[in-house]
């Protein structure tokens, strides 16, 4: 899968996003930036996308996003909990009204116990609304265990902004 194939899903977001008038910030892990690549394929995105951190790394996302060193000690960085508190640091550390989060386990390796190859948490938020995450499975190669990711980020994050409305 290649941007094309998420362009309308980043149209949407931005149409949407662009009728709120709100900014959107990314923190995304396994998808290193794919979901700002495909957000900003758009054409019109600065008026709706502020910044992405790309924190691959614990302690870049304790820097740059105050992820707490106890939440990845007792919960792991492919956590619903790391993935709210990157949602928290975006918003704080950016112009943005909503940001989205996505750290996962693409493979082949990486897997630990409850958490196979294909595991991704998300977490989606704004400034006015509260933060919500979920967890995926998703099957496949590192390739297109990071594309759904990145789709189901797009997707994710409009099903909030229509729960927000």
């Amino acid at each position: 899968m290649d941007t094309d194939d998420l362009y309308p899903a980043a149209e949407k977001v931005g149409h949407t996003l662009k009728g709120r008038h709100l900014m959107l910030a990314t923190a995304e892990s396994c998808t290193g930036g794919w979901v700002g690549e495909a957000v900003t394929a758009v054409p019109g995105s600065s008026q709706w996308f502020d910044r992405g951190f790309i924190t691959y790394t614990n302690v870049s996302k304790q820097e740059m996003l105050g992820v707490s060193a106890q939440t990845l000690a007792d919960h792991g960085a492919v956590s619903e909990q790391t993935v709210r508190e990157m949602v928290a640091g975006a918003l704080a550390g950016s112009q943005a009204g909503v940001a989205l989060a996505v750290s996962g386990i693409a493979g082949p390796g990486g897997a630990v116990p409850g958490k196979p190859v294909g595991t991704v948490c998300f977490a989606w938020g704004g400034t006015s609304g509260g933060i919500v995450a979920e967890t995926r499975h998703f099957a496949g190669t590192r390739e297109q265990v990071r594309a759904q990711a990145v789709r189901r980020a797009l997707e994710g994050l409009l099903d909030w902004l229509a729960s927000q409305a």
